[in-house]
């Protein structure tokens, strides 16, 4: 991860608790196209093509988790929000009064809307800007503000390879209360702002470039970090491939997630597979590809099945980010006993004191996840990594 300059913001002890004032800005459509296997929402016919596959729209519903968590802390909140169902709604939805500032009303929403509303809440003071979206929404905010107001993305896309998402709403909360409290301070960074061409990804290629620096409120257990890439050569991911291939039980259908400590698996199992999405085999054969989150669920109804994993490679995520085609419905279905991991040894080493993400879109399955847990890490390797409890 680039870290450039760091700044602490520092509130005097013993002074009342600090106002908060922060803006708000939901971007409708995003995340969308993840539990469909589209791999994003970027373009104007993926959201509708998304919609007629039956997804729903998430972003609403991890705002309005932030604001509840928000208001939950009994702090006294001065909200700006974008109109619409870029923010409005939600407030109201909660009872929370606040000031519509900038943003679309309508259904149909834009980048141009979002730095609309990004730059109106600059203009109207906010010491800080929470959005709820995903890379392309991370980059509008850039283009919007530069680094003139802190930004803090509430996870709701698909990729997010940026390094401004809190691990969770919950945590984005954690994070917005650390950062107006009066009595500690809070380190701001300028972290990175990364996206990736879908159109490529959806094609199999995965190109990701920086696009700039935002200035991001951190505390490390909230904030992840930008994806990494795991470059080493560890063969030991072929041994924990062919381990994995010699276990299957018969009868009990494996969903393989995307990545390509995966692709080793599936194409151990005789096909390429999908570099990006989840795959199904039942007795080593394929049982689908490139599966959607309710087909997943119709595969797995009334069968035995294992969710095969890898490894978010620097963020620790094993699920929720990239693979949101394995629901909390799935997830809750197959149990954490029928969860297989498998990542290197340097890829764990690499994280924060070993620690693995799950961000399933409910805290209390996220709960019930956490805990340790054994990865594969070669042939007749294992070792114990730890699931860390949601903020």
């Amino acid at each position: 991860m680039l870290e450039m300059e760091i700044h602490v913001v520092d509130h005097p002890a013993g002074e009342p608790a600090v106002t908060m004032r922060i803006g708000l800005i939901v971007n409708p459509i995003a995340g969308m196209g993840g539990a469909v296997a589209l791999k994003g929402t970027d373009g104007a016919e993926v959201p509708r093509q998304a919609l007629a596959l039956g997804a729903r729209p998430l972003a609403r519903e991890r705002a309005e988790q932030f604001l509840a968590r928000l208001a939950a802390q009994g702090r006294r909140l001065e909200l700006d929000v974008a109109a619409g169902a870029m923010g409005e709604r939600s407030a109201a939805r909660l009872g929370i009064p606040a000031m519509v500032v900038g943003g679309q009303a309508g259904a149909q929403t834009s980048a141009a809307d979002t730095q609309c509303a990004a730059r109106a809440m600059a203009h109207h003071g906010c010491g800080l800007i929470v959005f709820a979206g995903g890379d392309g929404t991370a980059r509008d905010m850039l283009d919007a503000v530069g680094d003139t107001v802190p930004i803090l993305g509430i996870p709701a896309g698909v990729k997010m390879h940026s390094a401004v998402f809190a691990t969770t709403p919950n945590a984005a909360a954690h994070v917005v209360e650390r950062f107006f409290a009066s009595d500690r301070g809070i380190e701001m960074r300028e972290m990175e702002v990364m996206d990736i061409d879908e159109a490529m990804l959806r094609g199999g290629a995965l190109s990701a470039r920086l696009h700039g620096y935002a200035r991001v409120p951190f505390e490390r257990h909230a904030l992840p970090g930008p994806k990494a890439r795991d470059t080493s050569e560890d063969m030991s991911l072929e041994g924990a491939a062919a381990e994995i291939v010699r276990g299957m039980q018969a009868g009990t259908l494996y969903v393989i997630g995307p990545g390509t400590t995966m692709r080793r698996i599936k194409r151990r199992l005789g096909v390429e597979g999908t570099l990006l999405g989840v795959d199904a085999f039942l007795d080593r054969r394929p049982a689908g590809l490139d599966l959607t989150a309710k087909q997943l669920l119709d595969l797995t109804s009334g069968r035995p099945a294992k969710i095969v994993v890898g490894i978010t490679g620097g963020q620790g995520f094993v699920l929720g980010r990239g693979n949101q085609q394995l629901s909390a419905a799935l997830i809750r279905r197959v149990g954490r006993d029928n969860i297989i991991i498998v990542a290197s040894v340097a890829k764990l080493v690499a994280l924060d004191g070993a620690m693995l993400r799950v961000d399933s879109g409910e805290p209390d399955l996220d709960r019930s996840l956490a805990g340790f847990i054994r990865v594969v890490t070669g042939s007749g390797e294992t070792a114990i990594a730890r699931i860390g409890e949601p903020l």
